[in-house]
């Protein structure tokens, strides 16, 4: 096993301690009684935006979806894998959360690939197409910021992003009447990784 690894098992056994020993009652309940989170977080795979350390969460408090740049995709039924949407129709259909939490972030390496352009399909076969579910995010900060520089263009492109996934979430039909019923409510934040802010979107 390398070096590198072990940490994590160390790290294991540290949780272990902290809830199965000291606080034994906190896992039983969550076993007896099953999970029930107030929120469901769609965060980035980035491991700088881990969304339980920055909202300082525990066990059971958040339902958590992370994926390449925190993206929602529209809604598509047509019986194939849609892992992103599972988790939201899991979320919100049995688990009955009552908020989406849309989490962007800065620094993010796929809205960078995404404002790149297209790349050699041999290292970009699942990225390229997956951020194309961001590619209004890109079109309306190229017309409106076409001499910014590309770090410029790639922050506000991160933000564009999040409001991309909200208008998304909404061709959920099971998503849509929730939130004009008012059982659901849709939030986008962006966390500054450089300032430590979160920024409501």
């Amino acid at each position: 096993m390398s070096d590198d690894f072990q940490p994590l098992l160390d790290g294991f056994q540290r949780f272990r301690k902290k809830y199965f020993e000291e606080r034994p009652e906190l896992y039983r309940q969550l076993v007896d009684q099953g999970q029930s989170p107030k929120t469901i977080v769609i965060a980035c795979c980035d491991s700088r935006v881990d969304p339980a350390l920055i909202l300082d969460t525990g066990p059971g408090d958040i339902f958590v979806v992370r994926n390449v740049a925190n993206l929602v995709p529209p809604s598509v039924d047509d019986g194939k894998t849609h892992g992103t949407s599972a988790a939201l129709e899991f979320a919100i259909k049995h688990l009955k959360v009552q908020n989406v939490m849309i989490l962007g972030h800065g620094l993010c390496g796929g809205i960078q690939s995404l404002m790149e352009g297209s790349h050699d399909t041999r290292d970009y076969r699942f990225i390229d197409p997956w951020m194309q579910i961001a590619t209004p995010a890109r079109d309306k900060v190229l017309q409106e910021f076409p001499d910014a520089g590309f770090a410029e263009q790639c922050r506000r492109c991160e933000s564009e992003s999040i409001k991309v996934s909200m208008q998304n979430l909404l061709t959920f039909p099971w998503i849509k009447s929730r939130v004009e019923s008012g059982s659901l409510s849709v939030h986008g934040f962006y966390f500054d990784i450089e300032s430590g802010e979160l920024q409501p979107q």
